[in-house]
């Protein structure tokens, strides 16, 4: 018995998928979800700690007599699945709402999605989002 193989390209709807995470300042999350409603149909944010090229925060110790920089920054990833054709539209509302100019504004990563599967109404790929 051959094995199903899903694609990333859906032919029943002629699309391609793209899963997109933007990392940003945990601060900045709230303006982000506000213009991707309706946009992208659905996305999941995770919070954690990050270390990359922007600037750390310095915190004060010791009744503010001692300051440190913070090993690491508060950030959050949303990641969201679109169809290919979605796919600037979606990264310039990201990179506009949360652009200050400041190198620590965040990333964008874009990836190929093989197959997607909404484990609840057993729908695949396109029809899944």
């Amino acid at each position: 018995m051959e094995k199903e193989r899903w694609v990333y390209f859906d032919p029943v709807m002629n699309k391609f998928m793209k899963k997109i995470e933007a990392t940003i300042q945990s601060s900045k999350v709230n303006i982000l979800i506000g213009e991707l409603n309706g946009v992208a149909k659905g996305f999941t944010i995770t919070e954690g700690k990050g270390r990359g090229s922007g600037k750390r925060q310095n915190i004060r110790s010791g009744r503010g007599t001692i300051s440190k920089t913070a090993e690491f920054n508060k950030v959050s990833i949303i990641s969201t699945i679109v169809d290919d054709s979605i796919v600037e539209k979606v990264c310039k509302i990201i990179e506009e709402s949360i652009f200050s100019g400041e190198e620590e504004d965040g990333i964008i990563a874009i990836s190929n999605i093989e197959s997607v599967l909404n484990i609840g109404t057993k729908k695949k790929n396109s029809e899944a989002l």
